[in-house]
């Protein structure tokens, strides 16, 4: 159990901590709940960093640390659209928690196709998570920093997330395609004779 998975469970740990502090009937209750996140904000990029750094990168870190990313950003999604339900919040909280479902699930078929280099995190996907964190940080905190309004500037890094991810998606379904058609009839977890059936049959 190294030091980064100990992060990345902490960040998933923090979840349902998160949800109870959000529901406080407290006015500090918003405010704390931003802290919450941005901690696992801090977390997800210092995880990562040690993983390089202390050369303690393990399979079990490579699993939960995209899990954990996910299931903070969809369950902070959900509570904001919950507290927001308006048509222009709902669709870009949607667009980002369909294309976190979409591109896990283009992940992992690339994977048992041993292409899965062909997905890697690219240069948009990372603005792309960053813009989302401060974003919803800035949604659940809520108040004015320096008279400037944080929510509207975290509803318009929240778009700017959201078409960020769609562009971020078209890469990789466009990185992913050629392999995608290139294994066309093979199922992942068959056997050789079965997807030879599979071609046969096309």
């Amino acid at each position: 159990m190294t030091l980064p998975t100990q992060l990345t469970l902490l960040r998933i740990f923090l979840i349902p901590v998160f949800v109870i502090v959000f529901y406080l009937p407290y006015d500090w209750s918003l405010i704390a709940s931003a802290g919450i996140f941005g901690v696992a904000a801090i977390t997800d990029w210092l995880d990562g960093y040690l993983a390089r750094k202390l050369n303690q990168a393990s399979a079990l870190g490579a699993f939960l640390d995209p899990v954990a990313d996910k299931l903070m950003v969809a369950v902070a999604l959900v509570l904001l659209t919950q507290k927001h339900p308006t048509l222009y919040f709902a669709i870009p909280a949607a667009i980002i928690i369909c294309r976190e479902i979409a591109v896990s699930a283009l992940r992992e078929w690339m994977a048992e196709l041993g292409e899965s280099a062909s997905v890697a995190v690219s240069m948009v996907g990372k603005v792309k998570t960053t813009a989302q964190m401060i974003a919803i940080i800035l949604l659940l905190y809520a108040k004015p920093i320096a008279n400037i309004d944080s929510f509207y500037v975290g509803y318009v890094l929240f778009y700017v997330a959201a078409i960020l991810t769609l562009w971020s998606m078209v890469l990789y379904i466009n990185a992913a395609w050629p392999m995608l058609m290139r294994h066309k009839g093979v199922t992942p977890n068959k056997s050789s004779d079965d997807n030879d059936e599979n071609r046969d049959n096309q």
